[in-house]
């Protein structure tokens, strides 16, 4: 066994024994007060192993890109191996729901007293509603449910939108969140091809396909936000490398002033953008069209009475008057890092350790001026690790991770290009997010 193997496993042995302190402590803290407020601590959810028709099809799905994703990824071509990792990412994610049954698992999970569609009745009057949208985030006789006010409001007005042109109801909220955050994994292939090339992006692509992060993706709306953040990252990746720069430096600006107004959390996007501005060769050019395009849906809400920065203070408050207020921080900072353990899985851990190897290179400055690829996406993998214990000190973020963290974690994935022995690692994150999806009845 080799050094390196040696130490991806030891790294990625680490994280199993975080995960289990994790439980252990979190069960025992959850008995004793009953303050955590998740059913499986970490996770937000509960025991209960069961199988559903989804899971012939996310065996097969598993098995296939186990065995052949490698060699596919490598000998594609370009465009067809975005198509199919659209695809094969979308067939992954619906089998995964699909375990839990097409109801529990897909039609009624935008449905429930937490989320965005029992509020559509509300948004009949698009500009009234959010002029006064504001004044219903606190807790009170007529206040938003939790993730309508926990967001800004592009996140609600999305399925108001599509209930408008007749896709209604939580199937076709599901089903959108599904589809669309499955393009997440092929931003993020954009992404790495233009800043390092295009080796890494095809060694990347299978275990952008095979995460366990999946589990969540089907069924969120955290999904689609991360579908929408990526792509402004893209869009940013190609501007700052000279393909199209004004209108890809505009599209980025139009996506990454959206992805403010899905999430606030979002903005630590920023934290990966102004990564990829230092690893692109033309930043100069794009800037223009780039912070033209961030104030187009600002102004937007701005003008139609919509308050982000008041809206963010209330929510602050909002947050704790609900479990925040009892979750303890001393848990949730080391535990919320347990969960992102289990949705990028064992393998992007040992990236994450190769990365960081890579970065402390006592050469760094001149590997960085002479565009070493490794060393390019290390930068970007740890620029998002950086964004995500940034989240993680907040205190903002006190447990479901699993499905909040979701956006962050897609950029943590592209590690994995970094290891030897692609199979074995894409059969551990498979089997992690089988387990994960028939043992537990996940929330959200």
């Amino acid at each position: 066994m080799n050094r390196d193997l040696l130490r991806d496993l030891s790294a990625a042995l680490a994280a199993a024994l975080l995960v289990l302190a994790a439980v252990l402590v979190g069960t025992a803290i959850e008995h004793r007060d009953g303050t955590l407020h998740v059913g499986w601590p970490p996770l937000f959810a509960r025991w209960d192993p069961h199988v559903g028709p989804g899971t012939p099809a996310a065996i097969v799905v598993a098995v296939a890109v186990v065995a052949y994703g490698p060699l596919v990824a490598a000998r594609l071509p370009w465009r067809a191996l975005l198509l199919s990792i659209w695809g094969t990412g979308m067939a992954w994610t619906f089998s995964l729901a699909l375990v839990d049954g097409w109801h529990r698992g897909i039609a009624q999970r935008l449905t429930t007293r937490y989320e965005y569609l029992q509020v559509i009745d509300r948004f009949h009057d698009i500009p009234h509603t959010l002029r006064d949208f504001t004044h219903h985030i606190l807790l009170g006789p007529d206040h938003w449910p939790a993730h309508v006010a926990g967001h800004p409001p592009a996140a609600t007005l999305t399925f108001v939108l599509l209930d408008r042109i007749g896709l209604g109801g939580g199937a076709w909220a599901g089903v959108w969140c599904i589809t669309v955050g499955a393009t997440a994994a092929v931003a993020v292939l954009v992404t790495v091809r233009a800043l390092t090339g295009e080796a890494l992006a095809r060694r990347a692509a299978p275990f952008l396909v095979l995460a366990p992060a999946a589990v969540w993706m089907g069924t969120s709306a955290d999904g689609y936000f991360a579908a929408v953040a990526a792509w402004a990252v893209a869009f940013l990746a190609l501007a700052v490398t000279g393909h199209r720069p004004r209108a890809t430096g505009l599209a980025s600006g139009l996506l990454l002033g959206l992805t403010m107004y899905l999430s606030y959390g979002l903005t630590l996007f920023a934290v990966i953008a102004a990564a990829v501005l230092l690893l692109g060769t033309r930043r100069l050019r794009p800037l223009p069209y780039l912070v033209a395009g961030a104030l187009v849906v600002p102004l937007a809400f701005t003008l139609a009475g919509f308050d982000w920065w008041e809206a963010y203070r209330l929510l602050v408050t909002r947050y704790y008057q609900g479990a925040a207020r009892v979750r303890p921080y001393g848990y949730w900072v080391w535990a919320n890092l347990a969960c992102t353990v289990l949705i990028a899985g064992p393998a992007t851990v040992a990236g994450l350790r190769r990365a960081g190897a890579a970065s402390l290179h006592k050469d760094l400055r001149a590997r960085l001026r002479t565009a070493a690829p490794e060393l390019r996406l290390a930068l970007l993998v740890l620029a998002a690790l950086l964004a995500l214990l940034i989240a993680d000190l907040s205190g903002m973020s006190k447990a479901e991770t699993e499905r909040i963290w979701l956006p962050f974690v897609m950029w943590l994935l592209p590690a994995c290009a970094f290891l030897g022995r692609p199979r074995a690692w894409l059969a551990a994150q498979a089997t992690l997010a089988l387990l994960l999806n028939h043992l537990l009845l996940t929330g959200w």
